[in-house]
């Protein structure tokens, strides 16, 4: 585990973290990485954008991409003035975690005496 992560307890990791600790693990130079993790992002970009009106990206092991279509809600209400707008139909994303990393998140959190 990366122990600069785990020294916040709200940490954000970034594209380049990402990068990084793709070129530890397969020993390619950094900016290889960067590239391919920058191309991997592009194409699910692309495949969540062109999605019509949906699609599932499925990553073994990880979890499941999908972008849903909501349906129109011709009746909404604005909270503030009570008028009633309608709300088109739109698509939205969804992550669900996959069954090795729920097993991982599962496990309990050490925690550390302050």
């Amino acid at each position: 585990m990366n122990s600069e992560i785990l020294e916040n307890p709200k940490s954000t990791v970034t594209k380049k973290d990402v990068a990084k600790r793709t070129a530890k693990i397969v020993g390619e130079k950094i900016y290889l990485t960067e590239k391919v993790v920058d191309g991997v992002f592009q194409v699910l970009r692309e495949f969540m954008s062109e999605a019509d009106p949906e699609v599932r990206i499925e990553i073994r092991d990880f979890g499941v991409f999908e972008v849903k279509k909501t349906k129109p809600k011709p009746k909404a209400r604005n909270p503030k003035t009570g008028e009633i707008i309608y709300v088109p139909a739109r698509r939205k994303t969804h992550f669900k975690a996959g069954k090795l990393l729920k097993e991982v998140l599962k496990q309990p959190i050490e925690v550390q005496n302050q």
